[in-house]
């Protein structure tokens, strides 16, 4: 049911965003969510069937079944940015979800997300655009599914999505940005590294404002934060996180000292 208020519902334009598949569309879906539209907070929007839209091109595969992607080679180069440029597609996806899937939520939670699904929509185009100078384009390689299958996995608790998407997953890329930026720019690609430079940057945002809802979720179910989330990483089977960590990104994304200590 919808109450009835007037002007767009922000969280029905996301749900639509989701739904768009090529992703030239998806980027103009996504630009076209407006700033402005009414949150309806109460909505209870229907699933529709295949989400997320996405092209039919890359190929998923299992993660094992990626080949290297040695940066000293143009080939290999493009290969590694095809990957992020994949990651920044799914986040696109993933932050759209995390809009209209979740009723009751302050209307800050909801323009928080839409910041995040703008900021990866960005990320996306600055990757696709660069490997383009490669002679490559989104889709060119295989990829795998990682990220989408945990948000399946966590489709029904917000608190589950909160701890294990943006507060896991994409905290790792925290970690993972620093040296794939050295390898880059060791191959000679400075503007592939300036480009991590800005994912790194919007991502700490973003795995702050996942910090941020996190923390609100215990808050409303009166839990633990770090208990809550090791219940969470055993019951959904998320990755074991291993070192290095980017201990300064993470400070900066909001993790505690406390949360710190238990990785």
């Amino acid at each position: 049911m919808r109450s009835l208020c007037p002007g767009p519902d922000l969280r029905e334009q996301a749900l639509r965003a989701l739904q768009v598949q090529d992703w030239p569309d998806k980027l103009a879906a996504v630009a076209a969510i407006d700033d402005a539209a009414f949150v309806d907070p109460c909505a209870l929007l229907a699933e529709p069937a295949g989400l997320p839209g996405r092209p039919v091109r890359p190929e998923l595969v299992l993660p094992e079944q990626l080949a290297p992607r040695p940066v000293h080679t143009p080939e290999g180069r493009a290969a590694m940015l095809h990957a992020l440029a994949h990651i920044e597609f799914n986040a696109i996806n993933l932050a759209l979800d995390a809009i209209w899937r979740f009723d009751g939520q302050p209307e800050a939670y909801y323009r928080d997300w839409l910041r995040v699904a703008r900021e990866e929509a960005h990320h996306f185009d600055l990757l696709n655009r660069h490997l383009a100078t490669l002679g490559h384009a989104y889709g060119d390689f295989p990829a795998h599914n990682g990220l989408w299958e945990m948000a399946e996995k966590t489709r029904g608790d917000l608190l589950a999505r909160l701890a294990l998407v943006p507060r896991t997953l994409e905290a790792r890329g925290l970690d993972a940005s620093p040296p794939i930026r050295r390898k880059l720019a060791g191959a000679g690609d400075m503007k592939a590294a300036a480009i991590l430079d800005i994912i790194l940057r919007d991502e700490i945002g973003h795995v702050a404002i996942g910090n941020h809802w996190y923390r609100h979720a215990c808050d409303r179910r009166g839990l633990d934060p770090i208990a809550a989330y090791a219940e969470l990483a055993q019951r959904h089977g998320a990755p074991k996180l291993r070192g290095p960590f980017n201990l300064e990104a993470r400070r900066a994304a909001g993790f505690s000292e406390a949360e710190l200590q238990a990785l």
